[in-house]
């Protein structure tokens, strides 16, 4: 008996030590593991902070976008091998961004808490998030989206699905902006100051100015307009029928979806606003400029926006402004007619004519005005070393932008009418030293180089496939001078850090706006059919920016079934490459550098077309 309860002492004793021993293995676990998967979680969470997203499309969604070196170390120059990483899918930002302009980001303002002036309009300036910031996802299309339609027709109506916002309709009911019908919006051709339509207002203006055949191109010699407070583009849109082609410009605003509806209807259209800094177009840029009851202050901080204005009108310029303070016979509107009538007289403007309710100053042609002032006259001309094309976040002046000693001796711009224009060289390619047969020269190779991007693409584009195009490092323009015979408007593009070239762009007839691709540009998302890339990603290379970031961003404005054509190193070429099934794009042709007249020894074609895709989220809304 003894030994037996001995026994069974040992066993409960062997048993209690091990308990003990899982209890504290267990524990060791329990710790450890915690402490790994702690360590875990805030590495992936460091890693999501640029993700923002809730649903995937395609590959696994525990794919390890983050796990990689920082975007600035990637070098297009890595063999596969060397950087080990290659992208299987990239999170789908949520549904709420599908609108997301990230330098224009309401939400970004607010979270960081900016210290804005909102009466200088600073808070519709462009502020653009950190690198640690930025939302490294898919921008989704809405529930319902659909391919737009085509040009001509898309000037008159749109797709509901694709933009659904109807406050406009609503609230500019009784000015023809917009209606909406059934699964589309149509646009009647109103605006807030011709309600019974801009095609009848143009032959108004173009009557006021005395042109023949009341045709506001002037003969040709009324090319580039600049469209200010633009509404929903109908200005502009109906501008091109007479071979005009407008800048229409709009904040991001309580209508802040007007610059969407213009370019989903194949308009020109840009975002952007007159506050403190420069617009990001060169001097003398446009023929005419255009306020429609834009409800600007043209008074304010001794005039700066209208001497903003003044500098990018060409020489003997017009500024026409329909708005109630040129008719209105109310005290107030007296008393804002004589400040501006004062303020325009002294910056040298001569009203060429007033009609209704519609006046349009002239600028001069010669320096001869400014120059001729009394001594102490307000606002001053700028100092000798202001440059007037020095544009990208650069503060604006109160002070008038003289011409040059060539534009003041020849009395103009000394440009040929259009269409001639767009291949006469400008007398301001003297500024870059480039000659005439330069100028020519660079136009032929872009013409061949045009005519072979389309031979690949012929079997994916018809005449009325694409429509916004935009240039992402146009040059001199030639790429879209090649473009001239296509039913397309493109966007021209020009690095902020390189030649300031986008002078001769404007000088050809053709509109565009500098920019720094390390950034977001300033437009929705989905709004270009086509994207050039000629050595973008081989320039921002060198200034340490992410080839991924820019890829993301083309996305984001890119159409579905939308192309890009990128032109490049191989290096990049084969970068870009591994990004594709990530995307959600797919090859349509490679050229290799001897395939192609004038093409660059060490240059690369790849051309990709866009897939068209929803979330699910979208899917379900949309059944």
């Amino acid at each position: 008996m003894t030994r037996g309860r001995s026994d069974e002492a040992q066993k409960k004793r062997l048993l209690i030590s091990v308990c003990v021993v899982s209890v504290f293995l267990v524990f060791l676990y329990v710790y450890f593991g915690s402490k790994n998967a702690a360590e875990s979680a805030l590495e992936y969470g460091s890693r999501s902070l640029r993700k923002l997203g809730t649903s995937y499309l395609g590959g696994d969604e525990d794919s390890d976008l983050g796990g990689k070196q920082d975007e600035s170390s990637i070098k297009f120059g890595l063999d596969d091998g060397e950087d080990g990483y290659t992208p299987k899918s990239f999170p789908v930002c949520d549904d709420r961004h599908s609108e997301l302009i990230p330098c224009l980001d309401r939400n970004l303002i607010y979270q960081t808490r900016m210290k804005l002036d909102l009466s200088l309009m600073e808070h519709y300036e462009r502020h653009c998030p950190l690198p640690e910031r930025r939302y490294n996802c898919l921008i989704p299309p809405p529930a319902g989206y659909k391919v737009p339609i085509k040009w001509p027709k898309s000037r008159d109506e749109v797709w509901k699905a694709n933009i659904p916002h109807t406050h406009l309709a609503s609230e500019k009911s009784d000015q023809n902006w917009m209606i909406v019908k059934g699964d589309k919006i149509h646009f009647p051709g109103g605006g807030t100051h011709f309600h019974y339509g801009a095609d009848k207002y143009i032959a108004s203006m173009a009557n006021m100015l005395n042109f023949s055949n009341d045709n506001l191109n002037n003969d040709g010699n009324l090319r580039t307009v600049f469209d200010v407070g633009c509404g929903v583009a109908s200005f502009g849109g109906y501008l091109l029928s007479s071979d005009i082609i407008a800048m229409s410009l709009a904040p991001n605003d309580v209508h802040q979806n007007q610059i969407q509806f213009a370019l989903e209807r194949g308009i020109p259209a840009s975002l952007g606003v007159l506050g403190t800094k420069r617009l990001p177009y060169p001097s003398r840029s446009f023929e005419l400029a255009h306020c429609s009851r834009c409800r600007i202050d043209w008074l304010q901080r001794d005039g700066i926006l209208l001497l903003e204005l003044d500098r990018v009108l060409r020489p003997g310029g017009y500024f026409a402004y329909s708005s109630p303070e040129a008719y209105a016979q109310d005290e107030e509107n007296l008393r804002i007619w004589k400040k501006m009538s004062a303020l325009v007289e002294r910056m040298c403007w001569r009203i060429a004519v007033k009609r209704n309710q519609t006046v349009i100053w002239q600028k001069p042609l010669t320096n001869d005005c400014y120059l001729g002032r009394q001594p102490g006259t307000q606002p001053p001309l700028c100092p000798s070393d202001n440059d007037p094309d020095a544009v990208w976040g650069v503060q604006m002046e109160t002070c008038i932008t003289t011409y040059s000693d060539l534009d003041h001796r020849t009395g103009g711009s000394g440009l040929a009418p259009w269409p001639a224009r767009l291949t006469t060289p400008p007398p301001r390619l003297a500024d870059f030293g480039y000659s005439n047969e330069m100028f020519e020269k660079d136009t032929e190779v872009w013409r061949q180089r045009v005519d072979s991007y389309w031979n690949l693409l012929s079997t994916k584009v018809s005449s009325d496939t694409v429509r916004n195009v935009m240039d992402m490092k146009a040059n001199l323009g030639s790429f879209a001078a090649a473009l001239k015979d296509k039913s397309v408007w493109v966007m021209n593009v020009v690095p902020e850090d390189g030649p300031k070239t986008l002078k001769i762009v404007y000088d050809r007839g053709l509109i565009g706006s500098v920019h720094n691709w390390c950034e977001a540009f300033s437009t929705y998302p989905r709004t270009y059919d086509l994207l050039h890339a000629w050595t973008v990603f081989s320039d921002i290379e060198r200034k340490g920016c992410s080839g991924e970031d820019l890829l993301l961003e083309m996305d984001r404005i890119l159409r579905p079934t939308g192309f890009v054509i990128i032109r490049d190193k191989q290096p990049v070429i084969e970068f870009v490459k591994k990004y594709l099934p990530a995307l959600h794009w797919e090859t349509i042709a490679t050229t290799d550098p001897t395939s192609e007249p004038g093409q660059e020894v060490d240059e690369m074609v790849l051309i990709i077309q866009k897939k068209q895709w929803l979330t699910s989220e979208s899917i379900r809304e949309t059944e």
